[in-house]
């Protein structure tokens, strides 16, 4: 088999969002001709831990692990979070940013560049030098965020000139939604855009997961560039006995930080149960992941604490059954300048358990496309209260009469092992 070394921050047992595209990827790599090779930290700092991904790998995958030195302990006993895990996306899920955690944002943006991984560049770029020159590879594939992991491939194809390289985006660098929170001075700033820079335009191919990322991506002038959707697992949906819940739940599965804080909804769902009995008693808003402080905050402004059941965290396949049993599946995307771009993991797998979906984001960018192509859902804007009720009161109208469903097609070319085999196949034409 040719052999492709893939160089990742997550690796199971890291639970969230980063780890499912590689661990999906490796699961059906091999029938399609490539062996993967795992490159990833030996100690590193995960947000949260899951075991149930262990079930996709090979046992005898050859993964290598090397030490990595994160600046964490001296965040941790700057704020006083000595035992607490770092979440990602800038989740505060206690208490509002004090100067503390504003001056640990703003030291994070402006010196540890591209973010607190960089630490692991050199050394891995040594470390893997020697390892190539006595076991050579038919390609080197890294993923980000984190974006230090781009910056070993570069290292890397200064060694190697003749090293196929592909860099996959699974989020923006410069444009991420919360790009703007690092409070960047102007140096920074340019070190940041110059790095992307240099990274898209050395790589021999550069992934994205979105068409809208794919539309910014060009604009850097890459050798290559290609969109290999994120997707769902066809294995974790088959044979789960679902019974769907007696409430009309509405779930939202995952982090959800304050960008993607839908005050939108809030507002309209406590209205409908001010003029609706009836909904007021059916209704269950589900929030299972880490949520940011101001989102609960919110939620019981709007006198809709009675009607919150939130779930700090469940494994892979816990969270998949309890979508698949969901009435309503909330999507958001953030609010921020690269919206229309934004296409979520979560989002393939809310396709997979079809069930209807409500987003909220721009209704003419990624989402919506996918959402009209494959009839599953609705998406309302950010701010149109009247779309958002008029959605929200046809889907419980429905669950009402029994009758809440949607037809969800063509959804199989989002499974995860058709989309191996488009990767399969872009390395083999690379």
């Amino acid at each position: 088999m040719k052999k492709v070394l893939i160089i990742t921050y997550y690796w199971i047992p890291s639970g969230g969002a980063g780890v499912q595209r590689w661990v999906k990827f490796t699961k059906y790599l091999r029938d399609f001709g490539w062996e993967p090779i795992i490159y990833t930290p030996k100690n590193p700092e995960f947000p949260s831990i899951d075991h149930s991904f262990e079930k996709d790998i090979y046992s005898d995958i050859q993964i290598i692990k090397t030490p990595i030195w994160e600046p964490y302990n001296i965040y941790r006993n700057l704020t006083g979070k000595k035992n607490e895990s770092i979440n990602a996306g800038f989740i505060s899920e206690n208490k509002k940013q004090g100067w503390k955690e504003k001056l640990s944002i703003w030291i994070r943006g402006n010196f540890l560049i591209p973010d607190p991984r960089r630490f692991w560049i050199r050394p891995s770029v040594r470390y893997l030098t020697e390892y190539l020159q006595a076991n050579p590879v038919d390609a080197v594939i890294t993923t980000g965020p984190p974006h230090s992991m781009h910056l070993i491939g570069l290292g890397l194809k200064k060694n190697f000139p003749t090293l196929l390289w592909i860099a996959d985006f699974r989020d923006p660098w410069t444009n991420i939604d919360f790009y703007k929170d690092l409070n960047l001075t102007w140096f920074a700033d340019k070190m940041h855009h110059r790095l992307e820079t240099k990274v898209v335009r050395a790589a021999d191919c550069v992934l994205v997961v979105s068409q809208g990322m794919k539309d910014e991506f060009e604009l850097m002038k890459p050798k290559q560039l290609q969109v290999i959707t994120n997707g769902y697992d066809e294995s974790d949906v088959q044979n789960i006995a679902i019974e769907l819940d007696n409430k009309f739940s509405i779930s939202h599965i995952g982090t959800l930080n304050a960008a993607r804080n839908p005050k939108t909804v809030w507002k309209v769902l406590s209205e409908i149960c001010a003029e609706n009995p009836d909904f007021k008693n059916d209704l269950r808003i589900q929030l299972v992941g880490k949520v940011d402080f101001s989102v609960v905050e919110d939620i019981q402004q709007f006198n809709l604490k009675n009607q919150l059941l939130k779930i700090d965290y469940l494994s892979h396949s816990e969270a998949i059954a309890k979508q698949n049993a969901s009435q309503v599946l909330l999507l958001l995307i953030n609010q921020s300048d690269n919206a229309k771009s934004i296409l979520t993991g979560k989002f393939y797998e809310y396709l997979a358990a079809k069930r209807p979906i409500l987003a909220v984001g721009p209704t003419d960018g990624d989402v919506a496309q996918v959402l009209f192509e494959t009839s599953a859902g609705k998406i309302v804007d950010f701010s149109d209260e009247k779309a958002t009720k008029s959605a929200i009161m046809g889907f419980y109208n429905q669950f009402k009469t029994n009758s809440l469903n949607v037809q969800s097609n063509s959804v199989d070319r989002f499974s995860r092992r058709n989309l191996t085999k488009d990767l399969a196949n872009l390395l083999d034409s690379l």
